[in-house]
């Protein structure tokens, strides 16, 4: 049988393609037999054969007298060749050993070579083929949102599967290149909390800021241009990042790091976030056309309720407070009493009919789903409520907890909206605070809420305990309201400065029932 005979080769073929599919012994064993038949047909002796081209899994295999895979060290006497492919640029596909004839040699190699090569390019369109369908399901994600703050949460934990990284974020800079707001995906609550505050724009991050291109970097800590992590920042190696456009201008910057695998960014995944990107940036900017319609509506409507309450139910009371004018001059004399008495009961009717007006205003005012606000956006507006009133930067992200909030039972939903609030108030009132944080997140079944400041945190020199808790009544009731619902209420100083109050409670409201815990680490100098 010639070299050329089809057969060996369609078996080696077959062999790769089930290793590519599922990487296990059983089908190396296959691969190994594939490779013998190959050596028996040129009466070759030995062979061993690695394989590292992604999307093809790694694979070192030996078969005849190198059965046993010798060591690098070893390997000297036996012929080494590096197969390639060769489909308008050259890959390096792997590496293949020998023992054999001479005369063996060329047929070995060139159909070992055939065989990986079109594994290859099999397992490469079909990889493109996942990816390209990854990013469609990715873009149609994006695209079907409107809100703004769900937008760029979706864009993040897209991205972040759509190229396999542990961790992902996306930066949005003001003019000056400074980072004003960052969404991360692959950080827990408490991770972030700990990080602190946002990025600067400094280092990697401010590159792409600066340069407006991709950045690819294998290892972070080697780049000249990195500017280090924070002490509680998560250990993070391979690097990539993308800016975000639309219409020429920038409105992002996507960051991703450590792609699951330990493998670094590729060629490939550059291309991908780059083409995400632009999807990215129409969406962003039509989520911000979304936002910015609905806010002219609200003023429209606040100006048409404003005309309305003032051509009807204000001019009403204020024809009722004309009409009692002159009755103190009415009830001096006996005439002018019953006059007075009169106009009273008239201006009390017109009363109640104003307050029947105002009734039919209110209602008409109420969200028409479910009579009720939506708790997310209460969480909001009493986040900006805080905000406006006391002068603090406050930064909200409630989207990874948002479901799990909205599916609580409305008695649920109050007692944490009434720890937000007293939380809040006290950044408010008591700590000096230039900028706070609101996080709302699921971990497991468990929902977590954070509220943390950079104020001047609480009092070391106070002792833990109920005797001491009870001296702050705010406190007191947030704790009993978190423990009354099977959760935990703990208060820590970050860093020595600022407060972190962190709520975890179940989602289930049967895990209200268990017992209170023993109070822990909740000392403050806040009522």
């Amino acid at each position: 049988m010639r070299a050329a005979d089809p057969f060996p080769l369609v078996a080696a073929l077959e062999a790769l393609e089930r290793w590519q599919q599922e990487p296990s012994g059983a089908t190396q064993a296959v691969v190994a037999r594939s490779l013998e038949g190959i050596l028996s047909v040129v009466g070759a002796n030995g062979a061993v054969l690695e394989v590292t081209a992604p999307p093809l899994p790694r694979l070192e295999v030996g078969v005849g007298s190198l059965s046993v895979i010798p060591p690098e060290s070893e390997r000297g006497a036996l012929d080494r060749f590096t197969l390639a492919t060769h489909h308008g640029h050259e890959v390096p596909l792997g590496r293949l050993f020998l023992d054999a004839p001479e005369g063996a040699v060329a047929p070995v190699v060139r159909t070992i070579e055939i065989a990986v090569d079109a594994a290859w390019s099999r397992a490469e369109v079909r990889d493109q083929a996942e990816r390209l369908g990854a990013l469609e399901q990715a873009t149609r994600a994006v695209a079907a949102e409107l809100d703004i703050d769900r937008v760029l949460r979706v864009i993040v934990e897209r991205v972040r599967e759509l190229v396999g990284a542990r961790f992902a974020a996306l930066g949005i800079a003001d003019g000056r290149g400074r980072i004003e707001r960052f969404i991360s995906s692959g950080v827990s609550p408490e991770q972030r909390a700990g990080i602190g505050s946002v990025p600067h724009g400094m280092g990697l991050l401010g590159r792409i800021i600066r340069e407006g291109r991709a950045l690819r970097v294998d290892d972070i800590r080697s780049d000249p241009t990195a500017y280090g992590f924070p002490a509680r920042h998560p250990l993070m190696t391979s690097f990539l990042g993308a800016p975000v456009w639309v219409k020429g201008r920038s409105v992002g910057n996507l960051y991703l790091t450590d792609k699951n695998g330990g493998d670094p960014f590729s060629d490939d995944d550059e291309h991908l976030v780059e083409m995400f990107a632009v999807h990215a940036g129409i969406a962003i900017e039509n989520a911000r056309l979304h936002d910015q319609v609905q806010r002219l509506a609200v003023v429209e409507e606040r100006e048409r309720i404003g005309k309305d309450l003032h051509d009807g139910i204000i001019q009403a009371i204020y024809a009722v407070g004309l009409s009692l004018e002159d009755v103190p001059e009415l009830v001096e004399d006996a005439a002018g009493r019953v006059e007075a008495v009169a106009r009273v009961d008239r201006a009390i009717d017109a009363l109640n009919l104003v307050i029947a007006d105002i009734r039919s205003y209110i209602l008409r005012l109420r969200p028409s789903v479910g009579g009720k606000e939506d708790p997310v956006e209460q969480l909001v507006r009493l986040g900006e409520e805080v905000g406006m009133n006391a002068v603090i930067d406050l930064e909200v992200d409630l989207d990874s907890g948002a479901d799990l909030f909205r599916a609580l039972p409305p008695d649920r939903t109050s007692d944490l909206l009434f720890i937000v609030r007293e939380a809040l108030s006290n950044v408010a009132r008591h700590s000096g605070a230039t900028r706070m944080a609101l996080v709302l997140a699921q971990e497991d079944d468990d929902l977590v809420l954070c509220v943390e400041d950079n104020g001047r945190g609480f009092d070391p020199s106070l002792q833990t305990g109920p005797d001491r808790l009870g001296r702050h009544q705010g406190l007191t009731n947030m704790r009993d309201r978190a423990v009354g619902l099977g959760g935990t209420f703990g208060i820590e100083r970050p860093d020595g400065a600022g407060t972190r109050i962190i709520v975890r409670v179940p989602a289930s409201p049967s895990a209200a029932l268990g017992s209170v815990p023993p109070p822990g680490p909740e000392t403050t100098n806040r009522d």
